[in-house]
């Protein structure tokens, strides 16, 4: 019988108008702070893998033949690996910045609930 009424209010609170708290606030405020440096950091790195890769192939004459096309994936595999040892510092720089901007309100928020 126990496991009855549990199932029943589980399914009645998953029907109710949820009240959002400070905690659900500050949370949603963290996820909203580093989403877009996470995303530029996933896209940028795909990117700077696959000129990496090209450039490889390239070179190894995987695609096209003769020394200008293996010159050609010198140069297309060193930008891709100057973009793929750039991705990080971009993503801690940009991270850092959308910290700044929003500390005020998370630290706000956070002493709010600390002093409750």
């Amino acid at each position: 019988m126990y496991e009855k009424e549990q199932i029943i209010k589980e399914i009645k609170e998953s029907y109710e108008e949820k009240s959002k708290t400070k905690y659900d606030e500050l949370i949603a405020l963290n996820k909203k702070v580093g989403l877009p440096a996470y995303i530029f950091a996933y896209i940028f790195g795909v990117i700077a893998s696959l000129i990496l890769g090209v450039g490889m192939c390239l070179a190894m004459q995987i695609i096209g033949t003769g020394t200008p096309m293996m010159v050609l994936g010198i140069v297309v595999g060193v930008i891709g690996i100057i973009m793929v040892c750039v991705n990080y510092p971009i993503f801690r720089k940009m991270l850092a910045s959308r910290k700044k901007k929003y500390a005020p309100q998370v630290l706000a928020i956070s002493e709010e609930l600390l002093n409750k």
